[in-house]
């Protein structure tokens, strides 16, 4: 069975908490900025290149309530936003 990428945060990003459980994270190399929800800022935290997708969304379930359905769907927009952005990164483990 093949394993699933595993997801890290790019270590040049700056991850800035705001208030309110927002958070503000910036790629100095590109001067790019996004602004974080706090299930995004929950998700960021979790991207230390141990977790695969599957792992991260079983983890938002497991911390929030009523997560919906398409909240893989989600998941992998987001995940694919922040790789396209640089600010994620994956590596794959071999067999």
């Amino acid at each position: 069975m093949p394993h699933e990428e595993k997801l890290f945060a790019n270590p040049d990003v700056v991850f800035r908490e705001e208030f309110d459980d927002w958070v503000i994270v910036f790629e100095p190399n590109q001067g790019v900025a996004l602004g974080l929800n706090p299930i995004g800022a929950f998700i960021w935290k979790l991207l230390d290149g141990t977790r695969s997708r599957t792992d991260i969304l079983q983890a938002v379930a497991d911390h929030f309530d009523e997560v919906p359905e398409e909240a893989r769907d989600h998941l992998a927009g987001f995940v694919d936003v922040l790789v396209g952005k640089g600010f994620v990164g994956h590596v794959v483990e071999e067999a």
